[in-house]
């Protein structure tokens, strides 16, 4: 999908967070209305925080249908659940014990199973996809699911999900797969991510950040050229996405 997607500047870090939250809840709710179930994908870091501090609270919390909503990660690391670098850990922490949402509808990558049984993250990913597509989702071209939601923030190279620049993901035709641990950039940890082909068919992807230290590579990533295999966040850089940047993050960005 080409195009441009709608970008929002927001004063602050906490002002990003809850219109990106908003958007988010509007989207879930609009979802379980047409088909009965919404099923959105989430990211980890520092990044969801703020949007699950928002989500809990009034009047997000409720105007989402939760009993309804099945939770994704678009990747994790290759670490326990209750890890620090763990992309689950925050959601459990801040999102998980205030809403509604049922256990069997968090769909968690299985990293505690694969690694007491001293499996490796290839397990874990065709565990993952297996799952995914057993939740027989809509699919769109060329044949990933439609996910109502997918929310990523970017990293300091560009990159979104565990896609990093010139990742072999982007030739890969599996629902997810395993990524070695990155030697430049941390952590230096092997992950699992989905498909970067899942950011072409969601609905909505969100993008989310904030802080002067996003702004020269936001500047690249929404600059002339377009290059996703340098900057794979470009492929969020499409029609229908919304991109929620803070005044410092986007400072560097061309009116």
């Amino acid at each position: 999908m080409s195009g441009e997607p709608a970008i929002r500047v927001l004063r602050d870090p906490d002002e990003t967070s809850r219109a990106a939250a908003s958007a988010i809840a509007i989207a879930l709710a609009e979802a379980v209305a047409t088909r009965g179930r919404a099923d959105w994908a989430t990211t980890g870091g520092s990044t969801p925080l703020g949007i699950y501090r928002a989500l809990v609270e009034a009047p997000l919390h409720d105007l989402v249908p939760w009993p309804a909503v099945h939770t994704w990660w678009g990747d994790d690391r290759f670490v326990p659940r209750g890890d620090p670098l763990s992309n689950v850990l925050p959601f459990d922490r801040v999102l998980a014990p205030f809403v509604p949402i049922a256990t069997e509808h968090v769909h968690v990558m299985p990293m505690d199973r694969a690694l007491g049984d001293g499996a490796d993250p290839e397990r874990v990913a065709r565990e993952y996809a297996a799952e995914l597509a057993a939740a027989a989702l809509p699919t769109a071209p060329p044949g990933f699911p439609a996910l109502d939601v997918v929310v990523v923030g970017i990293g300091a190279d560009g990159h979104v999900l565990s896609v990093f620049p010139g990742s072999p993901l982007f030739d890969a035709d599996a629902w997810a797969s395993s990524v070695p641990a990155p030697t430049h950039i941390e952590p230096h940890v092997a992950r699992v991510s989905l498909n970067p082909g899942i950011l072409r068919t969601a609905r909505l992807p969100i993008v989310v950040a904030h802080g002067s230290g996003k702004a020269a590579i936001l500047a690249s990533v929404l600059g002339a050229e377009r290059d996703v295999r340098r900057w794979p966040a470009q492929l969020a850089r499409r029609e229908g996405a919304t991109w929620f940047l803070d005044g410092e993050a986007a400072a560097r960005l061309h009116a």
